[in-house]
């Protein structure tokens, strides 16, 4: 297995940043196989989305109607609300997997590995590719 992992800058608001350049060039040459993307935070997230037409926005606004950024949370320190940060990766999980033939990812025309990051407070995250040869 082959494995790497990259930094992605995420800023100071909830965002949804594409990784998916990174992706097909961590597997560019690499032939069949399976790529697994894993994020290593507690406050982080993986989807598997369409970006540009609104879905990105769409999605954040979801999870703000799910988890909102209130004081319900127990969980209390960093900014108001980061309780929910740390719940969202129970709805966002912290990876993906995604096919890769003769060197490419094998996605939908409209879907892009996404990175979901709530959290403010951590602007910086890793993101570690593995790729495992079929």
């Amino acid at each position: 297995m082959r494995s790497e992992v990259v930094t992605v800058q995420t800023g100071s608001r909830p965002t949804v940043r594409d990784i998916t350049r990174e992706a097909e060039n961590f597997v560019a040459g690499q032939g069949d196989g399976l790529l697994h993307v894993f994020v290593p935070h507690a406050t982080a997230g993986l989807a598997i989305i369409e970006t540009g037409a609104g879905s990105d926005d769409d999605l954040l606004t979801a999870l703000d109607d799910i988890l909102p950024t209130d004081d319900r949370w127990r969980h209390r320190h960093g900014s108001r609300g980061h309780g929910r940060d740390h719940v969202l990766p129970a709805f966002v999980p912290p990876y993906a997997t995604v096919p890769v033939l003769d060197g490419r990812l094998a996605l939908g025309t409209w879907q892009s590995i996404c990175l979901v990051d709530t959290n403010g407070d951590n602007p910086t995250r890793k993101v570690r590719f593995s790729f495992l040869p079929g």
